[in-house]
This record gives structure tokens, C-alpha cells and sequence, in this order.
């Protein structure tokens, strides 16, 4: 695995240790002093493709935060597929197939939100741009990948309470059972347990600006 991609994980993983470090010993009425934390704390240049103001006020928010996290994971896959060749995985099936139907999920995730968006009046938030760093290391590319799908998992979960309209939660957790699905797929070969807990945390908007911002670059 190349330098700079083993320091980026290493920066995402460090990240997402000590945020789900911190949640487990936080109450909920800290969450208003952990979200201004983390928002002070991310330089204003990193935060491209995220609001500024990361409180989700309104169900347009919430549908523009989720669409900020699709861009990010279909850009990673649709970006890095074809690059590499990853063979079987233990059950005898095609990986590379197994990822390009995950990039497919992503890309119909991001086209829901986005038709989502438009239909109640607002405008879908830019892909940006992103640096993933995995090069030409297929065990990279699939490290990468697991972080981005499990911190996913945790960003749905923690946004789902902000949501308005009941119409929204069955195209919420529509969207989150398959992210989990993704997730738990790569915690499997890439040698995770695939299902570590009995119970996901719920990561709030900062917590996950602070585990993404390594990857944003403009």
C-alpha cells in the first residue's frame, strides 16, 4: 500500500476510532457542544461538498447531507473500477462484479436523492472533487471502500431523526438497509467481522465531516 494512501487511512481510521471513542462516552445532551466542535474545527477549505452550516434543519437538508455522502461513494467506485482485478471472494463469487453492483446502488442512491431534491423545490449539492488515495493497490481500494461504506451506515442512522415527512423514511432506510449490506460484504473480505454489534452507532453530521474530510480536496 502506497505512502500516502496508508497515511490517508490511517488519518480516516484514526478519525473514526476516536469519534465512535468519544460518542460512547458522551450523553445526547452534549450533542449540540460536540457538533460545534467539529464543525470549528475542520478548516472552511476541506469542507467542499458539505454545507457550511452542517445543521439539518429541514428535510432538504437532510436529503442534501445524505446526497453529499452518494456522491462521494459513487465518485470512489465508479473512479476506481476497472482499475483493478480482485478474483473470487470466499463463497466463489466474482468480486469486481460484486463491486460494480454496489457502484450501480450508489449512482441509483444519488439519482433518487437528487430527483428527491429537485421535486420539493431545492438544489442537489455538487459532487465535489476527492482524492482516495488507493492508487494502483487493489487491497487499498477495498480498505477504502469498507471505511466509506461503514462510516455511511452511521451517517443514515444519525441523520434519520431529523427527518420531517414520513413520506422520506421508507426511502431512507430504503437507501441505509442496502449501505449496510455493502458494508457488511466488505468488512467480510476484507477480513472484518462482517457484523461487529448488535447495534450501529449513529454518527452526527461533524462526526462524519471530520471521518470524510480526509478525502476531500476541493
Amino acid at each position: 500500500m502506497g505512502n500516502h494512501h496508508s497515511r490517508l487511512l490511517e488519518a480516516v481510521f484514526e478519525e473514526r476510532n476516536r469519534v465512535f471513542s468519544r460518542r460512547s462516552m458522551l450523553k445526547i445532551g452534549a450533542a449540540g457542544a460536540l457538533t460545534l466542535g467539529f464543525a470549528t474545527a475542520v478548516p472552511a477549505a476541506r469542507m467542499t461538498g458539505f454545507a457550511q452550516d452542517i445543521a439539518l434543519a429541514t428535510d432538504l437538508d437532510v436529503l442534501n447531507y445524505a446526497l453529499t455522502l452518494e456522491h462521494l461513494e459513487y465518485a470512489f467506485y465508479r473512479d476506481g473500477i476497472g482499475n483493478f482485478t480482485f478474483g473470487n471472494d470466499p463463497f466463489g463469487q466474482s468480486i469486481d462484479t460484486n463491486l460494480a453492483a454496489i457502484r450501480d446502488h450508489e449512482g441509483a442512491h444519488v439519482t433518487a436523492l437528487t430527483d428527491a431534491i429537485v421535486a420539493m423545490g431545492g438544489t442537489p449539492v455538487a459532487e465535489a472533487v476527492y482524492d482516495f488515495g488507493y492508487g494502483t493497490d487493489p487491497v487499498a481500494f477495498l480498505a477504502t471502500a469498507a471505511a466509506l461504506e461503514n462510516t455511511g451506515v452511521s451517517a443514515y442512522d444519525g441523520a434519520g431523526q431529523y427527518i420531517q415527512t414520513p413520506d422520506l423514511l421508507p426511502v431512507a432506510g430504503g437507501i441505509v438497509a442496502v449501505e449496510a449490506r455493502h458494508a457488511s460484504y466488505l468488512n467480510l473480505i476484507t477480513g472484518a467481522e462482517p457484523f461487529p454489534n448488535a447495534f450501529e452507532v449513529a454518527l452526527t453530521p461533524a462526526d462524519v465531516l471530520a471521518i470524510a474530510t480526509p478525502f476531500i480536496v476541493g
